[in-house]
């Protein structure tokens, strides 16, 4: 073979196709190979026909066509395949070529995966990639992370493929050493999780509360679009009530409500478990997807319990406001409790994160791309090393502005009977940061009554521990003190 790739892609699904086409599109010749070959074979003679991409079909020959150092991207289902295919890979590649994986790995694998590959002499980059098949294809925002010494080699494909901001920067930059990018990815579908809860939640008071139909909602969607509620999942809101079915009704009325998951909500919930970070708003988001497919038991549980569920009486314009501002204040909570998540894990796994950064690389290219994103670089230009959003300035002086709409939404709705659980644990956990005192002392003393795991004094320093006998049966022996 005389002329080599510059790079190499295995799984030709519709995300990898997509890929393979922008990245030849930016000058690029790429070898593709998939596990099916009629699919290589069907996609040279068909999207890439004519392209500068050469269609391979074993491992051994994906690998002899590209230049070196070699690299190559493997887009296919996380988990198993992934491992097959970088041992497939290691026979026929050599030291100091790369392998990315580009699919929805857990960030725990690629910190395994980085080790062993790196032991072998290669370069490892674990990629999260977020755009769907339009952003593949267009420009995508793309989290990589791993062997540093391969950011050099793969950073001017990358970059060229990314999606770019107004001023032309890249959604793309390092993000950190092994599992970092794929860490960063989960959070964004965290992130991801909790906006189309909010939002349907939004719809859902307007639906329930206010009794508005699907035109009615597409207008005020559209309308939210042009305020700081600008962005791609607003938008897409906005476009989806405005569908009609055959029958001219709206095509939202007619599907069920049932949605479905792919894991990386469940995974940034437990990643925050473990912690330690209340990352309740994308907790609640993923058990409420949960409780929707539960539909055979909510209509049993409906036909026992009759709720009536009435409209609110009351100005609609202005309630919708009051929505629009809940939206907005659940919003930043919802960020806010994602980039604790993003410093909590930098600790635990050394990371060096560039949180402005990675606001940069979500707000082009990927799902949950917003003009508020650029309000989260801008605070951590501000102040790097900021604990929590919810003490930045710009974000303080705006949560002042909404908490007044936020509770008249939430209180609504509880005397509504109408189901909002991420506007309202939004709420609960705003109002307990920014509580001095929370009655976790009679949670510690009931431990210590029952555990004898101690507890401390607000009249003495911190880190010193004490232990009662409350009974005056249980001696003055006391537990070993640790919290996980």
């Amino acid at each position: 073979m005389s002329k080599k790739a510059d790079i190499g892609l295995i799984g030709l699904a519709v995300m990898g196709e997509n890929l393979v086409m922008n990245m030849e599109s930016k000058g690029f010749s790429v070898a593709v190979y998939n596990r099916t070959l009629d699919k290589v074979d069907a996609f040279i003679n068909g999207r890439g026909k004519g392209k500068n991409i050469i269609g391979t079909h074993s491992i051994e020959e994906l690998c002899a066509s590209l230049s070196r150092p070699r690299k190559v991207i493997i887009l296919v289902k996380a988990g198993n395949p992934v491992d097959a295919y970088i041992d497939s890979l290691l026979k026929y590649l050599d030291e100091g070529d790369v392998i990315i994986d580009s699919g929805n790995s857990n960030y725990t694998d690629t910190i395994r995966r980085t080790k062993y590959v790196e032991d072998k002499g290669l370069y490892y980059v674990g990629m999260g990639i977020s755009g769907g098949e339009e952003g593949a294809l267009k420009g995508p925002s793309m989290m990589p992370g791993g062997s540093e010494k391969a950011w050099p080699l793969v950073k001017p494909i990358l970059q060229a493929v990314a999606a770019k901001v107004d001023d032309g920067t890249p959604c793309c930059d390092w993000v950190g050493q092994d599992g970092a990018g794929h860490f960063v990815k989960m959070v964004h579908n965290g992130i991801e999780y909790g906006d189309m809860q909010l939002i349907a939640e939004s719809y859902s008071l307007m639906k329930n509360l206010l009794g508005m139909t699907a035109d009615e909602m597409h207008k005020v969607f559209s309308e939210w679009n042009k305020t700081e509620l600008d962005s791609y999942l607003i938008g897409i809101t906005a476009e989806i009530l405005n569908k009609k079915d055959d029958d001219g009704l709206p095509l939202v009325d007619k599907i069920l409500d049932s949605a479905g998951q792919k894991g990386t909500g469940k995974w940034t919930g437990i990643t925050a478990l473990e912690e330690g970070v209340p990352l309740t708003l994308i907790s609640e988001a993923v058990f409420a997807r949960c409780l929707s497919s539960m539909k055979n038991e909510r209509v049993e549980a409906g036909k026992e319990y009759r709720i009536e569920r009435k409209p609110l009486e009351c100005n609609k314009n202005e309630m919708v406001e009051d929505i629009r501002k809940a939206l907005l204040a659940s919003k930043i909570i919802s960020y806010a409790q994602g980039y604790a998540l993003l410093r909590s894990a930098a600790s635990s796994y050394g990371w060096k994160l560039n949180y402005g950064g990675i606001a940069l690389m979500w707000r082009g290219g990927c799902i949950i791309r917003s003009t508020f994103l650029g309000k989260i670089k801008e605070a951590f230009d501000r102040n790097p090393e900021i604990t929590n959003l919810l003490l930045d300035p710009y974000f303080k002086n705006m949560m002042d502005t909404l908490i007044p709409s936020w509770r008249r939404v939430v209180s609504a709705s509880a005397l509504s009977g109408i189901s909002i659980p991420a506007f309202s644990s939004a709420l609960s956990y705003f109002d307990g940061y920014t509580t001095e005192t929370l009655p976790a002392n009679l949670i510690q003393a009931q431990r210590d009554f029952f555990g004898a795991h101690t507890y401390e004094r607000i009249d003495a320093e911190r880190g010193r521990f004490f232990h009662t006998n409350w009974t005056g049966e249980g001696g003055t022996t006391a537990a070993t003190t640790y919290s996980v």
